[in-house]
């Protein structure tokens, strides 16, 4: 990382929601890996391959497998945990998940917010907290320039807009209680979409092609005009623990940030899979799948992210070649039954440069 080392982290008590998702798995490896004494805080995986079971963290950190609704067994977890740094990613990430169950995914984007910060309120010692959020808070309005941080936040879908929700609950709680000196510094991070090996969650593209590749069958893209951006899952991860170790040495580096790639990697899906296609190589090929009385998504999307650059001197270091072509290559060693631990260490090796 750009002016940071991981050794920060040896020694540090990390506590994590959501770390059987995809990105907390990655996370976990990164914080284990660096010496950090991490508890985590989750559901159960929510797929049955899944990255957290082959990153092989049994026995490497605290696991209690809870959900973050239930208040009192947040709290339990919390207490005993004693954190210094609290990253909460738990969440209901699908926009489609969220048409179907628009209630659930309110009640844990919202709720789980506010009940990990009533422990970061309740609970001394927290240091440095980061609520990590989504590029889809912004009330969008399909224009060709990048959201700033200071853009109204309003997302359309039930997924997007609890997710509005959450970054103003966290705004709220600094204002109301974390804001008098010896508070623990607050920030947000809004990332745009990740890529990367051992995302297995139905409605993304990439899971989608590598579970098109497995069967042999074309894979169906929904929308291949849509602009997002796309960014490997150790680009955020790593701005993640760049902001949570800033922030606990100087809570001047405290606020919301925006975290993607830049703007010549902002591409459409079709060329995503196209990339995807050439770097995989053989036996694979796409259709454009047009749906009918399909729910709202958006078009267009990018974030403008020269704050993080300004205040951290931050730059993203994969392009969204190189972050296709790492996700082809893990997703590859996962097929051959490779040696995944070994793979997640490769990648974030090479990512800081070791």
């Amino acid at each position: 990382m750009e002016n940071m080392s991981l050794d920060f982290y040896r020694g540090k008590r990390v506590f994590i929601t959501g770390h059987t998702g995809f990105k907390g798995a990655w996370l976990c490896r990164i914080l284990v890996g660096a010496g950090a004494v991490v508890t985590g805080y989750s559901l159960e995986p929510p797929t049955r391959s899944n990255l957290f079971e082959l990153a092989n963290l049994e026995g490497k950190m605290t696991t209690v497998i809870g959900d973050i609704r239930d208040k009192e067994k947040l709290m339990a977890a919390f207490k005993a945990a004693q954190p210094e740094i609290v990253l909460h990613l738990a969440a209901q990430p699908i926009v489609r998940d969220s048409y179907k169950d628009p209630a659930y995914t309110y009640e844990t984007n919202v709720m789980g917010t506010v009940n990990i910060l009533e422990c970061v309120r309740l609970i001394p010692g927290v240091k440095s907290f980061l609520n990590v959020t989504t590029d889809k808070v912004y009330h969008n309005n399909e224009w060709a320039w990048g959201y700033r941080e200071d853009e109204p936040l309003d997302g359309f879908d039930p997924y997007s807009n609890s997710k509005s929700c959450s970054e103003l609950v966290t705004h709220s709680y600094l204002n109301s209680f974390f804001s008098g000196t010896g508070a623990p510094a607050i920030s947000t991070a809004r990332a745009g979409n990740v890529i990367g090996g051992g995302d297995f969650a139905n409605d993304r593209i990439i899971p989608d092609c590598v579970r098109a590749v497995q069967e042999g069958t074309p894979i169906s893209v929904r929308n291949p005009h849509s602009t997002r951006p796309y960014q490997h899952v150790l680009e955020p991860l790593f701005a993640y623990l760049m902001i949570a170790a800033r922030q606990y040495e100087n809570r001047y580096f405290a606020g919301w940030y925006n975290v993607g790639p830049d703007e010549c990697d902002c591409v459409t899906t079709g060329q995503l899979v196209a990339l995807f296609k050439d770097k995989w190589g053989e036996g694979f090929s796409w259709i454009n799948q047009v749906e009918k009385n399909a729910p709202h998504e958006a078009n267009f999307l990018k974030l403008d992210c020269s704050k993080m650059k300004s205040v951290f001197g931050w730059t993203p270091r994969w392009h969204i070649a190189e972050a296709v072509e790492q996700t082809v290559i893990w997703s590859q060693v996962w097929l051959s039954s490779g040696d995944i631990p070994a793979e997640m260490d490769r990648e974030i090796q090479k990512y800081v440069g070791n």
